[in-house]
């Protein structure tokens, strides 16, 4: 600005011509600009400052007294790494027990709703045969009395050992869907059956495998 006001006071005196005059004004402005934009970017720069200490001070405030351990992000997501890793192993489904797959109902690659039964698995180990006996056979069989059966799958060539560890609490047709009944008068007399479970030896089960529905043989040792 000095050099500017010296330059108008010799231009009076026609030491200065006007054009010389003329650029020293603009230069005079330019620079003027240019302080004024330094002084805005100084106060803008100084807000971000003070901004940035404001946003230091309130993320220094949330996690002030935390460590790695309970820090909030980190507890969120350690709980969902466990989420993530149960879920996992749940697309793994095993069985309670050994035993044979049948009537499946799925197939590779199909999506089911949960609860939906997807196969039925037989047991290969406690087996037991439900023996029919009838009424007038039950007077001498008692729990715990050795039974020899055979299977009509392997013939007289097998024979499996086993005991009876129950009896039903009611007859087949005391159980039926329609019990019969009788209201005319006319009885017939029919002998009824009763089951009695007879637990399998899991040795001769393995050695000669059986399946859910075959044929047996039964004959209780009653002297025991």
């Amino acid at each position: 600005k000095g050099e500017f006001d010296r330059r108008q006071t010799l231009a009076g005196s026609g030491a200065v011509s006007n054009e010389e005059l003329g650029a020293a004004r603009a230069a005079l402005a330019a620079a003027m600009a240019t302080r004024d934009a330094a002084r805005t970017a100084v106060a803008a720069a100084q807000d971000t400052a003070r901004s940035a200490a404001g946003d230091a001070a309130a993320a220094a405030a949330m996690v002030r007294g935390t460590s790695l351990s309970t820090a909030p992000d980190i507890r969120a997501a350690e709980a969902a790494l466990a989420k993530a890793k149960l879920d996992l192993d749940r697309t793994v489904i095993k069985a309670p027990v050994a035993g044979i797959v049948t009537n499946r109902n799925v197939q590779i690659g199909q999506r089911v709703a949960g609860g939906a039964p997807l196969m039925t698995l037989v047991p290969t180990v406690g087996l037991f045969v439900d023996a029919n006996f009838k009424e007038s056979q039950l007077k001498t069989i008692r729990l715990g009395q050795s039974v020899e059966l055979e299977s009509d799958l392997y013939g007289g060539s097998v024979t499996y050992h086993g005991k009876v560890v129950g009896m039903a609490g009611g007859t087949g047709a005391a159980f039926a869907l329609i019990p019969a009944q009788n209201a005319t008068g006319n009885w017939v007399k029919v002998v009824q059956r009763l089951p009695v479970r007879i637990a399998l030896d899991d040795t001769e089960v393995k050695a000669h495998p059986l399946r859910v529905g075959l044929s047996m043989t039964a004959v209780v040792d009653t002297r025991e």
